[in-house]
């Protein structure tokens, strides 16, 4: 029962505390494992649109950003199936933790060399720190889209996101996901036609 109450009284104020923390080590440890705070390339823009260039997962934004906001869609439907009765603050400071933990998870060597493995990925040496912080923000946007749209318009989204980055850059959160779990020479080929 004093767990319930602690969900209960978890706060805007705890969720904030909750997320800066997350990102601060989200932070921390991707420049622990050698990661650079801005792109190599010396300059910071708002939007990278080369999905296959150096620039890629260096800039704050990019198309692989549109997944992320997925990633905030789909943790919204997991935290309330999995707990209902929590505020929406305690459900968005756990939704952050786990796309701090995905980030760190990511951009560790063992899941790099396995992205490289793939044709579209294999040049791919990881996020800045600042796309990788942008990128939980994003999933953070997610969170707070998916909790005040319909059911209906949140799964629509993450439908025609997926059908939009599949068709503009052969690439989405599912093919993303199916190619790090097992690679497909045959989706590496028809990703490669861009």
């Amino acid at each position: 029962m004093a767990g319930a109450g602690f969900a209960h009284g978890f706060s805007w104020w705890h969720a904030a505390a909750a997320i800066v923390a997350a990102m601060l080590l989200q932070a921390l440890v991707m420049h622990a494992m050698g990661h650079p705070i801005i792109c190599a390339c010396g300059h910071l823009a708002l939007w990278n649109g080369d999905p296959a260039g150096p620039e890629s997962s260096q800039q704050i934004t990019d198309w692989y950003s549109w997944t992320h906001l997925e990633h905030g869609l789909l943790y919204y439907a997991l935290l309330r199936w999995l707990f209902p009765e929590a505020p929406f603050p305690l459900r968005l400071a756990m939704a952050v933790g786990l796309e701090a933990g995905w980030e760190i998870l990511e951009n560790s060597p063992p899941i790099i060399e396995r992205y490289r493995q793939t044709a579209l990925a294999a040049g791919y040496f990881g996020d800045s720190i600042v796309n990788s912080l942008s990128d939980t923000i994003m999933a953070m946007a997610g969170m707070l889209l998916a909790w005040r749209l319909p059911v209906r318009l949140s799964i629509g989204l993450v439908l025609a996101l997926e059908l939009w980055l599949a068709i503009t850059i052969r690439d989405n959160l599912t093919l993303n996901v199916v190619e790090l779990v097992w690679p497909n020479q045959t989706l590496s080929d028809w990703q490669m036609r861009r």
